[in-house]
């Protein structure tokens, strides 16, 4: 497979106007999605697992992947002592990929910026990691993802940075912060979110306790 291939893929992505074009771009992916990023150095799903293990303690549960995808994430947290695994994603191709791991508890279709099937304070933390990018889930997901998680719980994602103002996010963590709903414990310096192509995508890691 060439790179342009895969990154003709990955504009499909991004080029969704609309969560039904997106969820049939990602749906049409779902089969070749993991070797094609990582033939791309696509890292979040990795490298998030080392803002968990920094903040969550071990054996902490429940925790939420929030746009889990294919599960990429869920072995290396998995192997990292976090067991108890929820996973939520608008695909239901990329939620089949992510129960063949054997490593979610639970995984359920939903769509981030809109009501979540748990209850208030159910989870000890989630985690999401790319989806909070370019034609994605928008900065009002976070209402939702703070219900769910429990007081002294942490919220960890990453956002990709040009949308940081221009899409609301920086502005959505304020109301929040603002409300006392979370604080800000820390907040990374931009990095590639791919280690080989797209050099000019670049996220920051958050991190939020919620108050």
């Amino acid at each position: 497979m060439s790179q342009q291939k895969e990154e003709r893929a990955l504009d499909r992505v991004y080029a969704a106007a609309t969560p039904e074009q997106l969820g049939k771009a990602y749906s049409d992916w779902a089969v070749d999605y993991d070797r094609d990023t990582i033939a791309l150095g696509y890292s979040l799903p990795f490298v998030i697992a080392a803002w968990v293990a920094r903040h969550v303690p071990q054996g902490a549960a429940p925790l939420l992947d929030a746009g889990c995808g294919t599960g990429l994430s869920g072995p290396f947290l998995k192997a990292l002592g976090y067991t108890a695994l929820a996973g939520l994603d608008y695909s239901p191709e990329m939620l089949a990929h992510a129960e063949s791991r054997d490593v979610y508890g639970e995984l359920k279709q939903a769509e981030l910026g809109r009501t979540l099937p748990w209850p208030d304070d159910h989870f000890a933390a989630f985690l999401s990691s790319g989806v909070f990018t370019a034609g994605h889930a928008p900065s009002t997901s976070f209402d939702e993802l703070v219900r769910i998680t429990r007081r002294g719980g942490h919220a960890i994602f990453t956002v990709r940075d040009l949308l940081l103002e221009r899409d609301g996010f920086r502005a959505a963590f304020q109301r929040l912060e603002q409300q006392g709903r979370w604080r800000l414990v820390e907040e990374s310096q931009p990095f590639r979110a791919f280690v080989l192509a797209e050099p000019d995508v670049l996220v920051k890691a958050f991190v939020f306790e919620i108050q």
